[in-house]
């Protein structure tokens, strides 16, 4: 995580932030609403490896069912003696509730269990804080940060509520020291959006860039954890940090992909989408996702082997749809990790996806289904392509070179001083080259 801002290496930020060392021990908590379109035990499973993500040692998991949320501790107060007996039998010093929780409800939790708690929120906020590897991404994630911490002030800094003395002649008590923090911190956010507006400019040119040289940008999007880093490197030979843990790709990486019928394309691996993704982050990564709303294609990875795959796809679906990405854009759907099926699911599977236009089943891991991505993600982004008469003064040898790299030439003959090439190519591709 980035350094904290000035004048918050306090006692109560810093002992908050020693409490997240690595190899602490650690009991996840599900508070179980009965969601029938989610598995409790790959769900327990799936944040218990979001803890692992940042170095927490886990000690046990425990689902607790939920019929009506407490205001002031979420699950009940029997559940609460319950789960602090726990807390002690494992020697645990930190409680990961698999949930939102108010800033009460958090403080309530810690005086009854005796032991640090953080949200679901929290904790995706942290891993994100120890992943960010650009000045950009570190940006992000503080920004995020702060705007969950700045509730949170009364709980972890309660020893801060004292007042200031005031100045001139009246005197007085002067703002909270709690209120000071606030405001530092609503200054510090506005100064981190006013960056990463820059940032998003300087994006915004690199785009135009591109579309200039019109080269068709495929987004691989999808759950984290679905394999998006490794089909990309897969594709494109780049070596991708791609690892079985979640959020292994934080930053944005494009690279050039030959395809078929195409001499170039840019690839983009993007951050993975999760349930519950907090809002904090969804704002603050949208200069990042801004490369997947304006990409010619979206290719949705999916963890076909995972229980809560269709739960999953709605997940990600709902983020792309608030990021501004319509139903009906161009895309197709990647079912990866067909290599830890049984048979008889992959069978059923492959026939499934072979009925689809929309769908290649792959496996990213061991290379199956990679030719046929390839090709169907080639013949999407050029089924619009039209046939096109295109006449150059024979010397132009820079638009005969631009017209074999950006379009498929059929035909060439001479007319007098002309050259006369048939060409196949994207109609705003044809504009742009009798613009340029």
């Amino acid at each position: 995580m980035s350094a904290p801002i000035a004048g918050f290496e306090r006692e109560g930020f810093q002992r908050d932030r020693d409490e997240f060392a690595r190899g602490a021990r650690a009991l996840v908590v599900l508070p179980d609403r009965g969601d029938a379109h989610r598995d409790a035990d790959a769900r327990l499973a799936e944040t218990a490896g979001l803890a692992a993500a940042i170095g927490l040692e886990v000690t046990d998991r425990v689902a607790l069912k939920l019929r009506s949320p407490r205001a002031a501790t979420l699950i009940g107060s029997g559940q609460v003696l319950a789960l602090a007996d726990r807390v002690r039998q494992n020697e645990a010093t930190l409680v990961v509730v698999d949930g939102s929780l108010s800033p009460i409800q958090q403080r309530n939790l810690e005086t009854g269990l005796g032991a640090k708690v953080i949200d679901r929120t929290g904790l995706i906020l942290e891993i994100f804080g120890e992943r960010a590897a650009t000045a950009e991404g570190r940006l992000q994630v503080e920004l995020a940060h702060l705007d969950y911490q700045a509730g949170r002030l009364v709980r972890s800094w309660t020893h801060l509520e004292r007042q200031r003395g005031g100045f001139g002649f009246l005197g007085g008590p002067g703002e909270t020291q709690i209120e000071a923090d606030r405001r530092l911190i609503r200054d510090r956010m506005a100064r981190l959006r006013r960056e990463l507006e820059g940032v998003s400019r300087t994006r915004g040119l690199h785009r135009d860039r591109r579309q200039k040289a019109p080269w068709p940008v495929v987004a691989l999007v999808g759950y984290t954890n679905a394999g998006k880093s490794t089909l990309f490197n897969r594709l494109t030979g780049a070596d991708v940090m791609a690892e079985d843990l979640l959020f292994a790709t934080l930053d944005p990486t494009l690279r050039q992909v030959r395809l078929p019928g195409l001499d170039k394309a840019i690839l983009s691996d993007t951050v993975g989408f999760v349930s519950e993704l907090p809002t904090q982050l969804v704002a603050a990564f949208k200069a990042t996702l801004e490369e997947v709303v304006e990409a010619d294609l979206i290719v949705h990875v999916r963890d076909v082997a995972h229980p809560d795959t269709e739960a999953q796809r709605t997940d990600v679906e709902a983020v792309l749809a608030e990021i501004g990405v319509a139903e009906d854009w161009p895309r197709l759907e990647a079912w990866n990790k067909l290599d830890l099926l049984d048979a008889d699911r992959r069978e059923a599977l492959l026939g499934e996806a072979a009925a689809r236009s929309d769908v290649v089943a792959v496996s990213a891991l061991d290379g199956e289904g990679i030719d046929r991505l390839a090709a169907r993600v080639a013949a999407r982004l050029t089924q619009d392509h039209r046939r096109y008469r295109v006449s150059l003064d024979q010397a132009d040898g820079a638009g005969a070179a631009w017209l074999h790299a950006h379009g498929e030439v059929l035909g060439q003959s001479v007319e007098g001083e002309a050259a006369i090439y048939e060409v196949r190519m994207a109609p705003r591709d044809h504009e742009r080259f009798m613009t340029r």
